[in-house]
């Protein structure tokens, strides 16, 4: 199978579904798939994506496009993405080190992550400290995603709520799991099953015995379902 045919790699999320599973605001996401306009002398120009999308139009997104802006929602979290800023840091550390869609590579973690921080600090002037932070939060995120042997995303453990990041990883994506829909990951149950369950009538306690899971396993699937 090729990086084109993979099932990772192809059409399964609207840009609102993403941002949802992602804890993203739907408008923030769009602008990183599709751009967004911005004044330019008399008129108006037009920014270029920092995500490809799977399919157009309307923009529809990969599970690699879902791991891409998990990334960048690392660098959102504290400090708002300039997309240009952006943009020319990932453009110079690829061209640096040859890496193809670096959003996507574990390498990430070692000098490319490095080497891409570092510049976006200098372009939106970011003090010592604010560096230091900006690298915690990024290798937090970077610790919710899985490899292959491939060195191609396989996993992602998304973060519970869009306020902050849990330690814990009891939700994952997998493009092969439930046709990339939220789970638990001990059993593989989709959060929005739990949900529609409980909206429905059930308890706790009885989703719990059904599925034979913990009371807090299936409360985390709520509050991950329900987290603005």
């Amino acid at each position: 199978m090729t990086a084109k045919t993979d099932i990772r790699n192809q059409p399964a999320y609207t840009v609102n579904e993403a941002a949802r599973y992602l804890k993203i605001a739907p408008a923030t996401l769009r602008s990183w798939v599709a751009g967004r306009p911005y004044p330019k002398g008399a008129g108006t120009a037009h920014s270029h994506p920092l995500i490809r999308p799977a399919g157009n139009p309307p923009p529809t997104l990969s599970f690699w496009n879902l791991i891409e802006a998990h990334v960048l929602r690392s660098l959102r979290t504290d400090h708002s993405v300039k997309m240009d800023a952006l943009r020319r840091a990932i453009r110079y550390a690829e061209q640096s080190l040859k890496i193809a869609r670096l959003l996507l590579s574990p390498e990430l973690r070692t000098d490319a992550g490095r080497l891409l921080l570092e510049r976006y600090g200098e372009l939106i002037d970011l003090s010592a400290s604010g560096q230091v932070a900006m690298r915690r939060l990024f290798n937090e995120h970077l610790a919710r995603v899985e490899w292959d042997e491939w060195k191609f995303p396989v996993r992602l453990f998304p973060v519970i709520s869009s306020d902050g990041m849990s330690t814990g990883k009891p939700i994952a994506i997998d493009a092969n799991v439930a046709f990339g829909r939220p789970v638990l990951a001990q059993k593989g149950i989709t959060t929005g099953a739990i949900v529609e369950r409980m909206d429905a009538g059930e308890s706790i306690t009885d989703l719990a015995e059904d599925y034979d899971l913990s009371s807090e396993e299936i409360m985390e699937a709520v509050l991950y379902e329900r987290a603005a």
